[in-house]
């Protein structure tokens, strides 16, 4: 099989396995572990991506649950949450510096994933528990990128290769 069709079986197959797992039995957003299935192929894929990326997409979580909780402690004025957003957002770009971090989207995918899993969740940040959505967010980041990992290693298998031979 070539490589677009094994990537086509193995990445729809897996995205069926994804979406009925985060719809039954692992209720986290299926839109977060898509996106964490993106940044690890964006990201250069194998062990290196999947390294990358969850410590990309998680160093965004960690600076949007600062903000988010800094929000919380404020009077929630839309001035003093977009000062605030702007700080996180500075925050991303200087973790950017970092080698491991140097892909800013990355960083930023984990931000807003964490911001989204709040507002779906309706849940605050302050949440103690699991329901808490930085901890829902972390456990879907982690899953969208084996996905991706597997999704990687199956398409790799399906590939038919010819072998040249002489004589």
């Amino acid at each position: 099989m070539k490589k677009p069709e094994a990537y086509t079986v193995s990445i729809g197959v897996l995205a069926v396995v994804d979406t009925w797992l985060t719809g039954t039995i692992f209720p986290v957003p299926v839109w977060v572990t898509f996106i964490a299935w993106a940044s690890f192929f964006v990201l250069g894929g194998g062990r290196a991506g999947f390294v990358k990326s969850v410590a990309s997409n998680l160093t965004g979580l960690v600076i949007a649950s600062l903000t988010l909780l800094c929000i919380a402690t404020t009077s929630g004025g839309a001035i003093a949450v977009a000062v605030l957003v702007g700080i996180g957002s500075a925050a991303m770009v200087q973790a950017s510096k970092i080698k491991l971090l140097d892909v800013l989207p990355a960083i930023v995918w984990g931000f807003a994933s964490t911001v989204g899993t709040m507002v779906a969740t309706g849940k605050a940040i302050t949440t103690a528990g699991i329901g808490n959505p930085a901890l829902i967010a972390a456990a879907a980041l982690v899953t969208g990128a084996v996905f991706g990992f597997v999704s990687e290693v199956v398409g790799e298998a399906l590939q038919f290769r010819r072998e040249h031979r002489l004589g």
